[in-house]
C-alpha cells in the first residue's frame, strides 16, 4: 500500500500545475498506462466483491455477464471511444457531461454533470465498500476503518497529482490485481480438485448452478442478456474511464489503449468467474455472505503473507476506481455545473475533497441500511444508470442529430428515472436495468422527434429504413430469439432451489455458541416451586440467529444446621441430602431434571431441552441439503416465552439428642439460549 502511495506522489515531479493537467494530463498520456488504468478502474473492487457474489449465486450462467459485456465493451472502444476521443480533442472538453451539448455550462450540460456525481459518488461508495468488507474479513477490523483508509488515500491520490497520479497508481495495482487473483485462482483450484472437482461440487450443490442459463427469467432469457451486452456498451458512459481516454492525444494510441484493454483485462474476468465458482463449492453455509467467497477463500487456502497480497489487491482495485471517480465528478462540476473556476487549479482541489467526502457518507451511511451495504447492488445501480444516461445521447450525436436542450434533458431525465424505479421495482433480477434505461430514452428521442422536429430523420444523417426492409430485419432478429425462448421455456431449469432436493453425500460442520436469557439467586422453602417466566423480547438482534435449544444451570450448597447435646456423637448432626429440581418449558418442548446437595460444597446440575435433529450432523449420507437445512435450522421457532419452575425436596437429618432442621435452599440459575451455526460440505 506504501508502495502505490508512493507511486501516486512520485507524479508530482512532474505534474503542471494546471486544471488541464490535473484533469486530463495534458492529454499526453502513454497508451499502455492509459489501458492499464482504464482495466483497474473499470474492473474496480466490484469484481473482487460484487461480482465473485454474484457468481457464487448464478453459477455457470455467469458466463453471459461476461461474454456479453465483453462484446458490448470491444463495439465501445472501436466505435463510441473513437467518437468521444475526436469530439474532446477538437473541442477540448474535459468531461464526459460536456460533449451532451455544444455550450459548457448549458442547463443539460449541468444536469448531465448532476447526475454523473450522483452516480459516481454510489459508485465510489461502493469501492469503499469494497474495501471496508475485505478488511473486515481479513483483519477483523471495522468496515468503517477500511472505507476512512480510502477515503485517505483518495484525497492523497488525487491531491498529489490529479489524474497522472491514478492512471500511474491504477497501472501498478493492475499488477497486484492480476498476480493477487492468479495466485488464488491456482490455489483455490486445488483446494476443490480441478475442473472436475469444481463441476462435481457445483452439482452436488445445486444441480442448476451446472446449467447455463438461470431459472424462472419472468421475462425470458434474450433480454436478460441483452442487458449484459448494454452492460458492456456502457463503458462508454462511465465518466471515470472515458476520463482515460481523453487522456490520449491521437486515434493510433486509443487502437493501441485497446489491444492493452482486452489482452489485460479479458484473463482476469476468466480467473475471477473461477474465484466465485470455487467460492461456492468451498463455503455453503446458510448465513454465508457471498460477497465475501474471495476473501474468505483466501483466508482458508493461503498463508499470511499471500493473503496480504490479496488485501492488497482488493484495495488496489477500490482505490484506482475511487480515486478516478471522484476527479470524473471534479471535472464534471468545475467544467460544467460552475465553469467560472475551471481554471482554478486550487479550487478543483477542493472540489476532490468535498466530493470525496461525500461518497465516504454514503459507504458508511450505507452500513446502516439493509442492503445499503451490497457492492454489486450499488455498481449496478451506478454502472448501468450512468450508461442510460449518456449512451443513447452519444449514439445519435455520432449519427449527427444534434438535440436541444429540451430533447436532452428529456432523455437523460427518462433514462434516470426509469433506472431508479425499475431497480426497485424488483424486475432488476428478471432484465438489467441497462434495457429499460436505454430504452426509455430512445423512446422519449424518437417522440421528441416526431412532435418538434418529423422533417429531420431521427437517426441523423441516416434514413429510416422502409417498412419492408424493417419488417425484413425484424424477422432476421427475431427468429433466432423465438427459437431460443421456445428452447428456454421446454429445457430450461425449472427453478434455482430445486437441487435443494436432491439427495447426496454431505459433510456437516457446525458451531455451538450460547446466549444468556437470564440469571440470579432465588430461596426456595422445602416444598415450594418457583416459576421463573422469560421472554427472547428482553434481547436484541436474535432474529438472524439460529436458536435449537436452552440450558439451565442450577447451582446449591447446603444450608442445613443442627442443634442438641447428641450432636457432638461422630455422624450424628450429618445432614440429609436435599433434591433440586429443574423443569425448562418452550411452547411443546421440555426437559426435567434433578440433583442432590452436599455439605461442604457447591453442587449444580443441568436440565437441557433441544429442538434439533443430531442424525444431521457430521458425514450424513442419503439425504438432500433440505432435509439437513429442516433439521438443523430452527428458523424462529426459538424465540418467545420460556418458563423455569425450580422445586427444592428438603430433608432433614439429626439423631438421638440432635435435632437438625432445614426449611430449604439457595438456588442460582443461569439460562442461556443454544445456538447453532453450520456449513454443508458436499463430499
Amino acid at each position: 500500500m506504501c508502495a502505490f502511495a508512493g507511486v501516486g506522489l512520485a507524479s508530482m515531479w512532474v505534474k503542471e500545475d494546471t486544471t488541464d493537467d490535473y484533469l486530463v494530463a495534458s492529454r499526453g498520456m502513454h497508451p499502455a498506462l492509459a489501458a492499464l488504468s482504464a482495466v483497474s478502474t473499470w474492473n474496480s473492487g466490484y469484481m473482487f466483491i460484487g461480482f465473485i457474489g454474484f457468481t457464487y449465486t448464478m453459477g455457470y450462467s455467469i458466463i453471459w455477464i461476461g461474454f456479453g459485456s465483453l462484446i458490448g465493451q470491444i463495439i465501445a472502444w472501436v466505435w463510441l471511444y473513437k467518437f468521444i476521443q475526436q469530439s474532446a480533442n477538437e473541442r477540448g472538453v474535459r468531461s464526459l457531461s460536456s460533449l451532451v451539448s455544444e455550450v459548457n455550462g448549458s442547463p443539460e450540460a449541468k444536469l448531465a454533470a448532476l447526475f454523473s456525481i450522483l452516480f459516481l459518488a454510489v459508485y465510489a461508495a461502493a469501492q469503499l465498500t469494497s474495501g471496508g468488507k475485505a478488511l473486515f474479513v481479513m483483519l477483523g477490523w471495522s468496515e468503517v476503518v477500511g472505507i476512512l483508509i480510502g477515503f485517505v488515500l483518495v484525497v492523497a491520490y488525487c491531491y498529489a497529482g490529479g489524474i497522472r497520479a491514478s492512471i500511474w497508481t491504477d497501472a501498478a495495482q493492475s499488477f497486484v490485481m492480476i498476480i493477487g487473483s492468479s495466485l488464488l485462482c491456482y490455489v483455490a483450484m486445488q483446494e476443490v480438485g480441478g475442473f472436475s472437482g469444481l463441476h462435481q461440487g457445483l452439482a452436488a450443490e445445486n444441480a442448476n448452478l451446472t446449467s447455463i442459463v438461470p431459472a424462472d427469467l419472468n421475462f425470458g432469457v434474450s433480454l436478460w442478456i441483452f442487458a449484459f451486452f448494454l452492460g458492456g456498451l456502457s463503458v462508454a458512459g462511465q465518466p471515470q474511464v472515458v476520463s482515460r481516454v481523453m487522456t490520449l492525444g491521437t486515434d493510433e494510441d486509443r487502437k493501441t489503449a485497446m489491444l492493452w484493454f482486452f489482452a489485460w483485462q479479458t484473463p482476469f474476468l476468466l480467473i475471477m468467474v473461477i474465484i466465485g465458482l470455487a467460492s461456492r463449492v468451498v463455503f455453503t453455509g446458510t448465513d454465508f455472505d457471498p460477497e465475501l467467497g474471495l476473501p474468505m477463500l483466501a483466508m482458508e487456502t493461503l498463508g499470511p503473507f499471500w493473503v496480504g497480497l490479496i488485501l492488497a489487491s482488493i484495495f488496489a482495485a477500490t482505490m484506482s476506481t475511487a480515486d478516478s471517480q471522484v476527479l470524473a465528478c471534479t471535472a464534471a462540476f468545475t467544467d460544467d455545473i460552475m465553469p467560472e473556476i475551471s481554471q482554478d487549479h486550487k479550487k478543483a482541489k477542493l472540489v476532490t475533497l468535498i466530493i470525496a467526502i461525500f461518497a465516504t457518507s454514503i459507504s458508511i451511511f450505507g452500513l446502516y441500511v439493509p442492503g445499503g451495504d451490497s457492492v454489486f447492488a450499488l455498481v449496478v445501480l451506478a454502472v448501468y444508470g450512468l450508461g442510460s444516461i449518456f449512451v443513447p445521447i452519444l449514439i445519435i450525436k455520432w449519427a449527427g442529430y444534434e438535440p436541444d436542450s429540451n430533447h436532452t434533458i428529456a432523455m437523460m431525465t427518462a433514462a434516470l428515472v426509469t433506472v431508479i424505479l425499475w431497480s426497485i421495482s424488483g424486475f432488476g433480477e428478471d432484465i438489467f436495468p441497462s434495457v429499460p434505461g436505454m430504452g426509455a430514452a430512445f423512446i422519449i428521442h424518437f417522440i421528441m422527434n416526431q412532435l418538434r422536429s418529423s422533417h429531420i430523420s431521427p437517426l441523423g444523417r441516416f434514413e429510416l429504413p422502409d417498412f419492408k426492409t424493417l419488417g425484413i430485419a425484424a424477422l432476421v432478429i427475431l427468429a433466432p430469439i423465438t427459437a431460443g425462448e421456445v428452447a428456454y421455456i421446454i429445457a430450461g431449469p425449472d427453478s434455482l432451489e430445486g437441487g435443494e432436493e436432491s439427495p447426496g453425500t454431505w459433510y456437516v460442520e457446525t458451531d455451538f455458541g450460547t446466549e444468556q436469557l437470564a440469571d440470579g439467586i432465588e430461596y426456595i422453602n422445602d416444598g415450594q416451586t418457583l416459576t421463573i417466566e422469560m421472554t427472547t423480547d428482553s434481547l436484541s438482534n436474535l432474529e438472524d440467529i439460529n436458536i435449537v435449544g436452552v440450558r439451565v444451570t442450577l447451582t446449591y450448597s447446603e444450608d442445613e444446621t443442627s442443634s442438641g447435646l447428641g450432636c457432638s456423637v461422630p455422624g450424628a448432626s450429618n445432614p440429609d441430602p436435599d433434591t433440586v429440581t429443574g423443569t425448562i418449558l418452550h411452547d411443546e418442548n421440555n426437559n426435567t431434571s434433578s440433583g442432590d446437595n452436599s455439605a461442604g460444597v457447591s453442587s449444580s446440575h443441568f436440565v437441557e431441552v433441544e429442538w434439533y435433529n443430531s442424525s444431521m450432523i457430521g458425514n450424513v449420507t442419503g439425504v438432500s441439503k433440505s432435509d439437513i437445512n429442516n433439521g438443523l435450522n430452527a428458523g424462529g421457532s426459538g424465540l418467545g416465552i420460556y418458563t423455569l419452575e425450580i422445586n427444592v425436596a428438603a430433608q432433614s437429618g439429626g439423631g438421638i439428642g440432635c435435632t437438625n432442621n432445614d426449611d430449604g435452599e439457595e438456588v442460582e440459575y443461569l439460562v442461556e439460549l443454544i445456538t447453532l451455526d453450520y456449513s454443508i460440505n458436499s463430499l
